[in-house]
């Protein structure tokens, strides 16, 4: 395994992915009256939806998981400082 099939992160995902496939999204609105509010999310007119995804508060915690083990934070921070992260252009992508 290379890439991201090598983390341990992706791993655990995809393992609890496979414990998902059978889950309707009924199963879970029923298990779950908060879920929209849970797994939703407003900045002024855009509307981020993940109720309707067969996600789990688990599913969103292996998700950071894996952004973690990738280093997003680490590119996060890197853009915001200015770095020149666009390699094909040679330059910030704060432009």
């Amino acid at each position: 395994m290379t890439g991201r099939d090598g983390l341990a992160a992706w791993q655990a995902l995809a393992a609890h992915a496979e414990t998902l496939r059978g889950v309707h999204l009924r199963e879970l609105f029923a298990a779950d009256a908060g879920r929209f509010e849970r797994f939703s999310g407003r900045l002024d007119d855009l509307l981020v939806d993940w109720s309707k995804q067969r996600v789990t508060a688990e599913t969103m915690d292996l998700l950071v998981d894996l952004a973690r083990a990738c280093g997003l934070e680490a590119r996060r921070d890197a853009m915001l400082r200015g770095e020149k992260i666009n390699v094909t252009e040679d330059r910030a992508v704060l432009h």
